[in-house]
């Protein structure tokens, strides 16, 4: 089912669960509040990321106080995403962006991969996990990915489970077009490997280039940038080898 973008949508930590109303925290108090300057009676869309998607209508028993009665489900809650997005810190705005489109793109894992031309830097994991809800609660999405903290390439790599293939973008392919290596790809868990504005370095390909469970692909005649790589690569994978089809 569809998502109902005529409601506002709100993610909630807590259980969500009929006959036990859902308390907001302060910050949410104030958004429906003193933002959106919503009174009792009126109805919106709750998830937690484990429960579905909740209609709920708003009570406020008291001038600080907000709870959320359940109505009825609206959506059941839908397996999780798999796709697992490894990524190299970029700088704050457009970090922020490339986080909210991962969301909004199927990713279920979001890592960020410390490489040696990395030129951002992960400031808060806490502002990547808002970023990642604020993408759910605006684009119908029910399931909130899993932010993890940064490693190095190297030891990502050192730990990885060869049965999820990697994929990511090499600007030295002989080719422009991806659909070759992607469609002979065999394994439905993937990752999506996004490097660095300035690129891997020549070890790091190497390094890449010589893992079994690695796949490289092209994404066209132009060189891109980190964050409309990322957007770009992940549209490919989803419809051809991913959850658009």
């Amino acid at each position: 089912m569809r998502a109902n973008f005529r409601l506002q949508r709100l993610f909630v930590p807590g259980d969500i669960r009929a006959g036990t109303a859902v308390p907001v925290d302060d910050a949410q108090f104030n958004y429906l509040h003193n933002v959106l300057r919503m009174e009792s009676g009126v109805e919106l869309l709750v998830f937690n990321g484990r429960d579905g998607e909740w209609l709920v209508r708003l009570d406020q028993p008291s001038k600080r106080r907000i709870m959320l009665e359940p109505l009825e489900q609206t959506r059941a809650q839908p397996k999780p995403c798999d796709l697992h997005y490894l990524f190299a810190p970029l700088k704050v705005g457009r970090l922020d962006y490339l986080v909210q489109k991962a969301v909004e793109m199927g990713a279920g894992v979001l890592q960020p991969v410390m490489t040696q031309h990395v030129q951002g830097r992960i400031g808060s994991i806490d502002r990547l996990r808002a970023n990642a809800v604020e993408a759910a609660e605006q684009c119908g999405i029910l399931a909130i990915p899993e932010v993890r903290e940064p490693v190095r390439l190297t030891s990502l790599l050192e730990g990885w489970d060869p049965k999820r293939r990697i994929v990511y973008c090499d600007e030295g392919s002989e080719t422009n077009n991806p659909m070759a290596a992607l469609t002979a790809i065999k394994e439905r868990n993937l990752a999506l490997l996004i490097g660095p504005e300035g690129g891997f370095s020549g070890d790091e390909q190497a390094l890449l280039r010589g893992l079994p469970f690695v796949t490289a692909i092209p994404l066209g005649p132009r060189i891109l940038r980190a964050d409309t790589a990322a957007v770009a690569a992940m549209a490919v994978i989803q419809a051809t080898i991913g959850d658009w089809r």
